[in-house]
């Protein structure tokens, strides 16, 4: 089957399946702005009162997982480089692992509202802050990307109006994250799990009907060279290998779910530690299921556009558009369908936005608002501790400072380096995906710098592992030459003790 030269656009039965989607992810809001009317405190709305259990909040992890761009890139990055990564779901187990025996033991019995108020408790308050302050930029730039990107995308391909979709999602996201606190979000993910599972089925469903079986796709994949999961390639300039996937990709998913505001909030919730965990774990499984379909969906969408792609035809301008063009493509003569998968898409986007405006607006209270209101009777708190423990606190702070903005340093000069110097097709891509590059002709080759064709084409992989270690290196030396090395193994020694207790 070919690209078609025309594809349709939206019907009323697909503004109809969204709008529905959008009306009951407002209820669940409304539902719980009535039944928790007498719970006042700001520990209820933004945890639950710690009464969740482990099913809820492991189907939301899952949902916070997904964004609109997940279910429009991942498909569309396996249909160009290979389902290789699909080997993330090997990454996902230890990221699981280390976050519920790790990181969940630490934050749940210091019970605290902010990640970052672990900050304070390792080095001091302006660290906190700074923590703090880069996660509110980093999160508002982050969900005005995943709100913006997949309606340009969408409204690209399926003609739904731009603006309409972005306002609505954020109007109707906004008033559930206020009217319901977590328990509203955590609810409203469930459904909306539900929804992004449901419109990946029945893209994949159609497709196997037009390309006659699950077999024909998987063959299609092999000889198309897309079954390359067992890439063994060290290199680390190599976009996806098993390598740069397992290690890279659990030290990136490790920093979401071990220490992210948004995840940490949601198992922090839970009405005890084993309901924590086993959300945690529960959640491996959606994530699997999640990485199953948006892989096989890649698969779907090479099968169908083997011989003619429709990015360098010129019918998408954009590889983030292959996956609605083929749901207008293949579900066109099925009104309401195409309607189901935008609409699986922007549950991804709610979901997303959701767990940033709930994490946002915890530590924005317990950061920036709560220090600031008791300021005078923490700094007699502090002041009675003595100076010489002022001075070993701040002498200790500063290793963990340096190492903070090293590894930011690091981490902003390999990432942005890579913007401005794209690694070669040939140095990053594994040659049996058929990318020719052959008759490429690249400008002024011999004036890319020898950083570029190393340092900057690492793969994004790498960003997360480099930085966290650049942070731990130049954090232990800083510790080392102030002196301060036995006052942090101390407290080292402390932690562990309140995890195994």
């Amino acid at each position: 089957m070919a690209a078609s030269p025309v594809i349709g656009s939206f019907v009323a039965a697909d503004y109809a399946v969204f709008a529905l989607m959008l009306l009951v992810s407002a209820a669940i809001g409304v539902y719980y702005a009535i039944v928790g009317r007498g719970q006042s405190s700001s520990r209820e709305f933004l945890m639950g009162g710690q009464s969740m259990t482990a099913v809820p909040v492991a189907l939301s992890l899952t949902a916070s997982f997904m964004s609109a761009i997940t279910v429009l890139a991942t498909p569309a990055e396996v249909y160009r480089y290979g389902a290789s990564y699909g080997l993330f779901s090997l990454s996902y187990v230890l990221v699981v692992v280390v976050s519920s025996e790790v990181f969940l033991p630490v934050f749940y019995r210091l019970g605290i509202t902010s990640t970052y108020e672990y900050l304070e408790i390792r080095f001091n308050r302006a660290t906190r802050l700074l923590g703090t302050v880069m996660f509110i930029v980093q999160t508002i730039l982050y969900t005005g990307i995943v709100i913006y990107a997949p309606a340009l995308a969408l409204n690209q391909v399926t003609g739904m109006d731009l603006w309409g979709a972005v306002i609505s999602t954020g109007v109707v996201c906004t008033f559930y994250c206020t009217m319901g606190g977590l328990k509203a979000v955590v609810w409203t993910d469930v459904f909306q799990v539900g929804i992004m599972v449901a419109g990946f089925l029945s893209v994949i469903i159609r497709a196997v009907v037009l390309q006659g079986g699950v077999s024909n796709i998987l063959n299609h994949a092999e000889l198309g060279g897309r079954l390359n999961f067992w890439d063994f390639d060290a290199s680390p300039l190599r976009r996806h290998t098993f390598w740069t996937i397992t290690f890279g990709g659990t030290f990136v998913w490790t920093s979401i779910y071990g220490i992210n505001q948004a995840q940490v909030q949601r198992y922090i919730s839970c009405k005890s530690m084993t309901h924590a965990k086993m959300s945690l774990y529960i959640n491996l499984l959606g994530l699997w299921v999640i990485m199953l379909c948006s892989v096989f969906a890649g698969l779907c969408l090479y099968s169908v556009y083997k011989h003619c792609d429709p990015w360098t035809a010129g019918m998408v301008s954009a590889p983030d558009q292959l996956m609605p063009y083929m749901v207008m493509d293949i579900l066109r003569d099925y009104p309401g369908l195409p309607g189901l998968f935008v609409a699986a898409a922007y549950s991804g986007t709610l979901s997303t936005v959701s767990s940033s405006v709930n994490a946002l607006a915890a530590v924005t209270i317990e950061d920036l608002i709560k220090p600031y209101i008791h300021m005078s009777e923490k700094h007699l708190s502090w002041t009675s501790k003595g100076l010489s423990e002022c001075i070993i606190s701040m002498r200790v702070f500063a290793g963990g400072l340096a190492g903070l903005l090293s590894g930011l340093v690091m981490s902003l000069w390999v990432g942005i380096g890579a913007q401005f110097y794209p690694p070669l097709p040939e140095q990053t891509v594994n040659h049996i995906c058929n990318i020719i590059t052959v008759g490429c002709h690249y400008v002024c080759l011999p004036c890319r710098p020898f950083l570029a064709d190393n340092w900057y084409s690492l793969s994004y992989l790498y960003f997360s592992p480099i930085g966290t270690l650049t942070t731990l290196a130049v954090g232990l030396l800083v510790s080392l030459l102030s002196g301060t090395l036995p006052q942090m193994v101390a407290l080292l020694h402390t932690i562990l003790h309140v995890v195994s207790n």
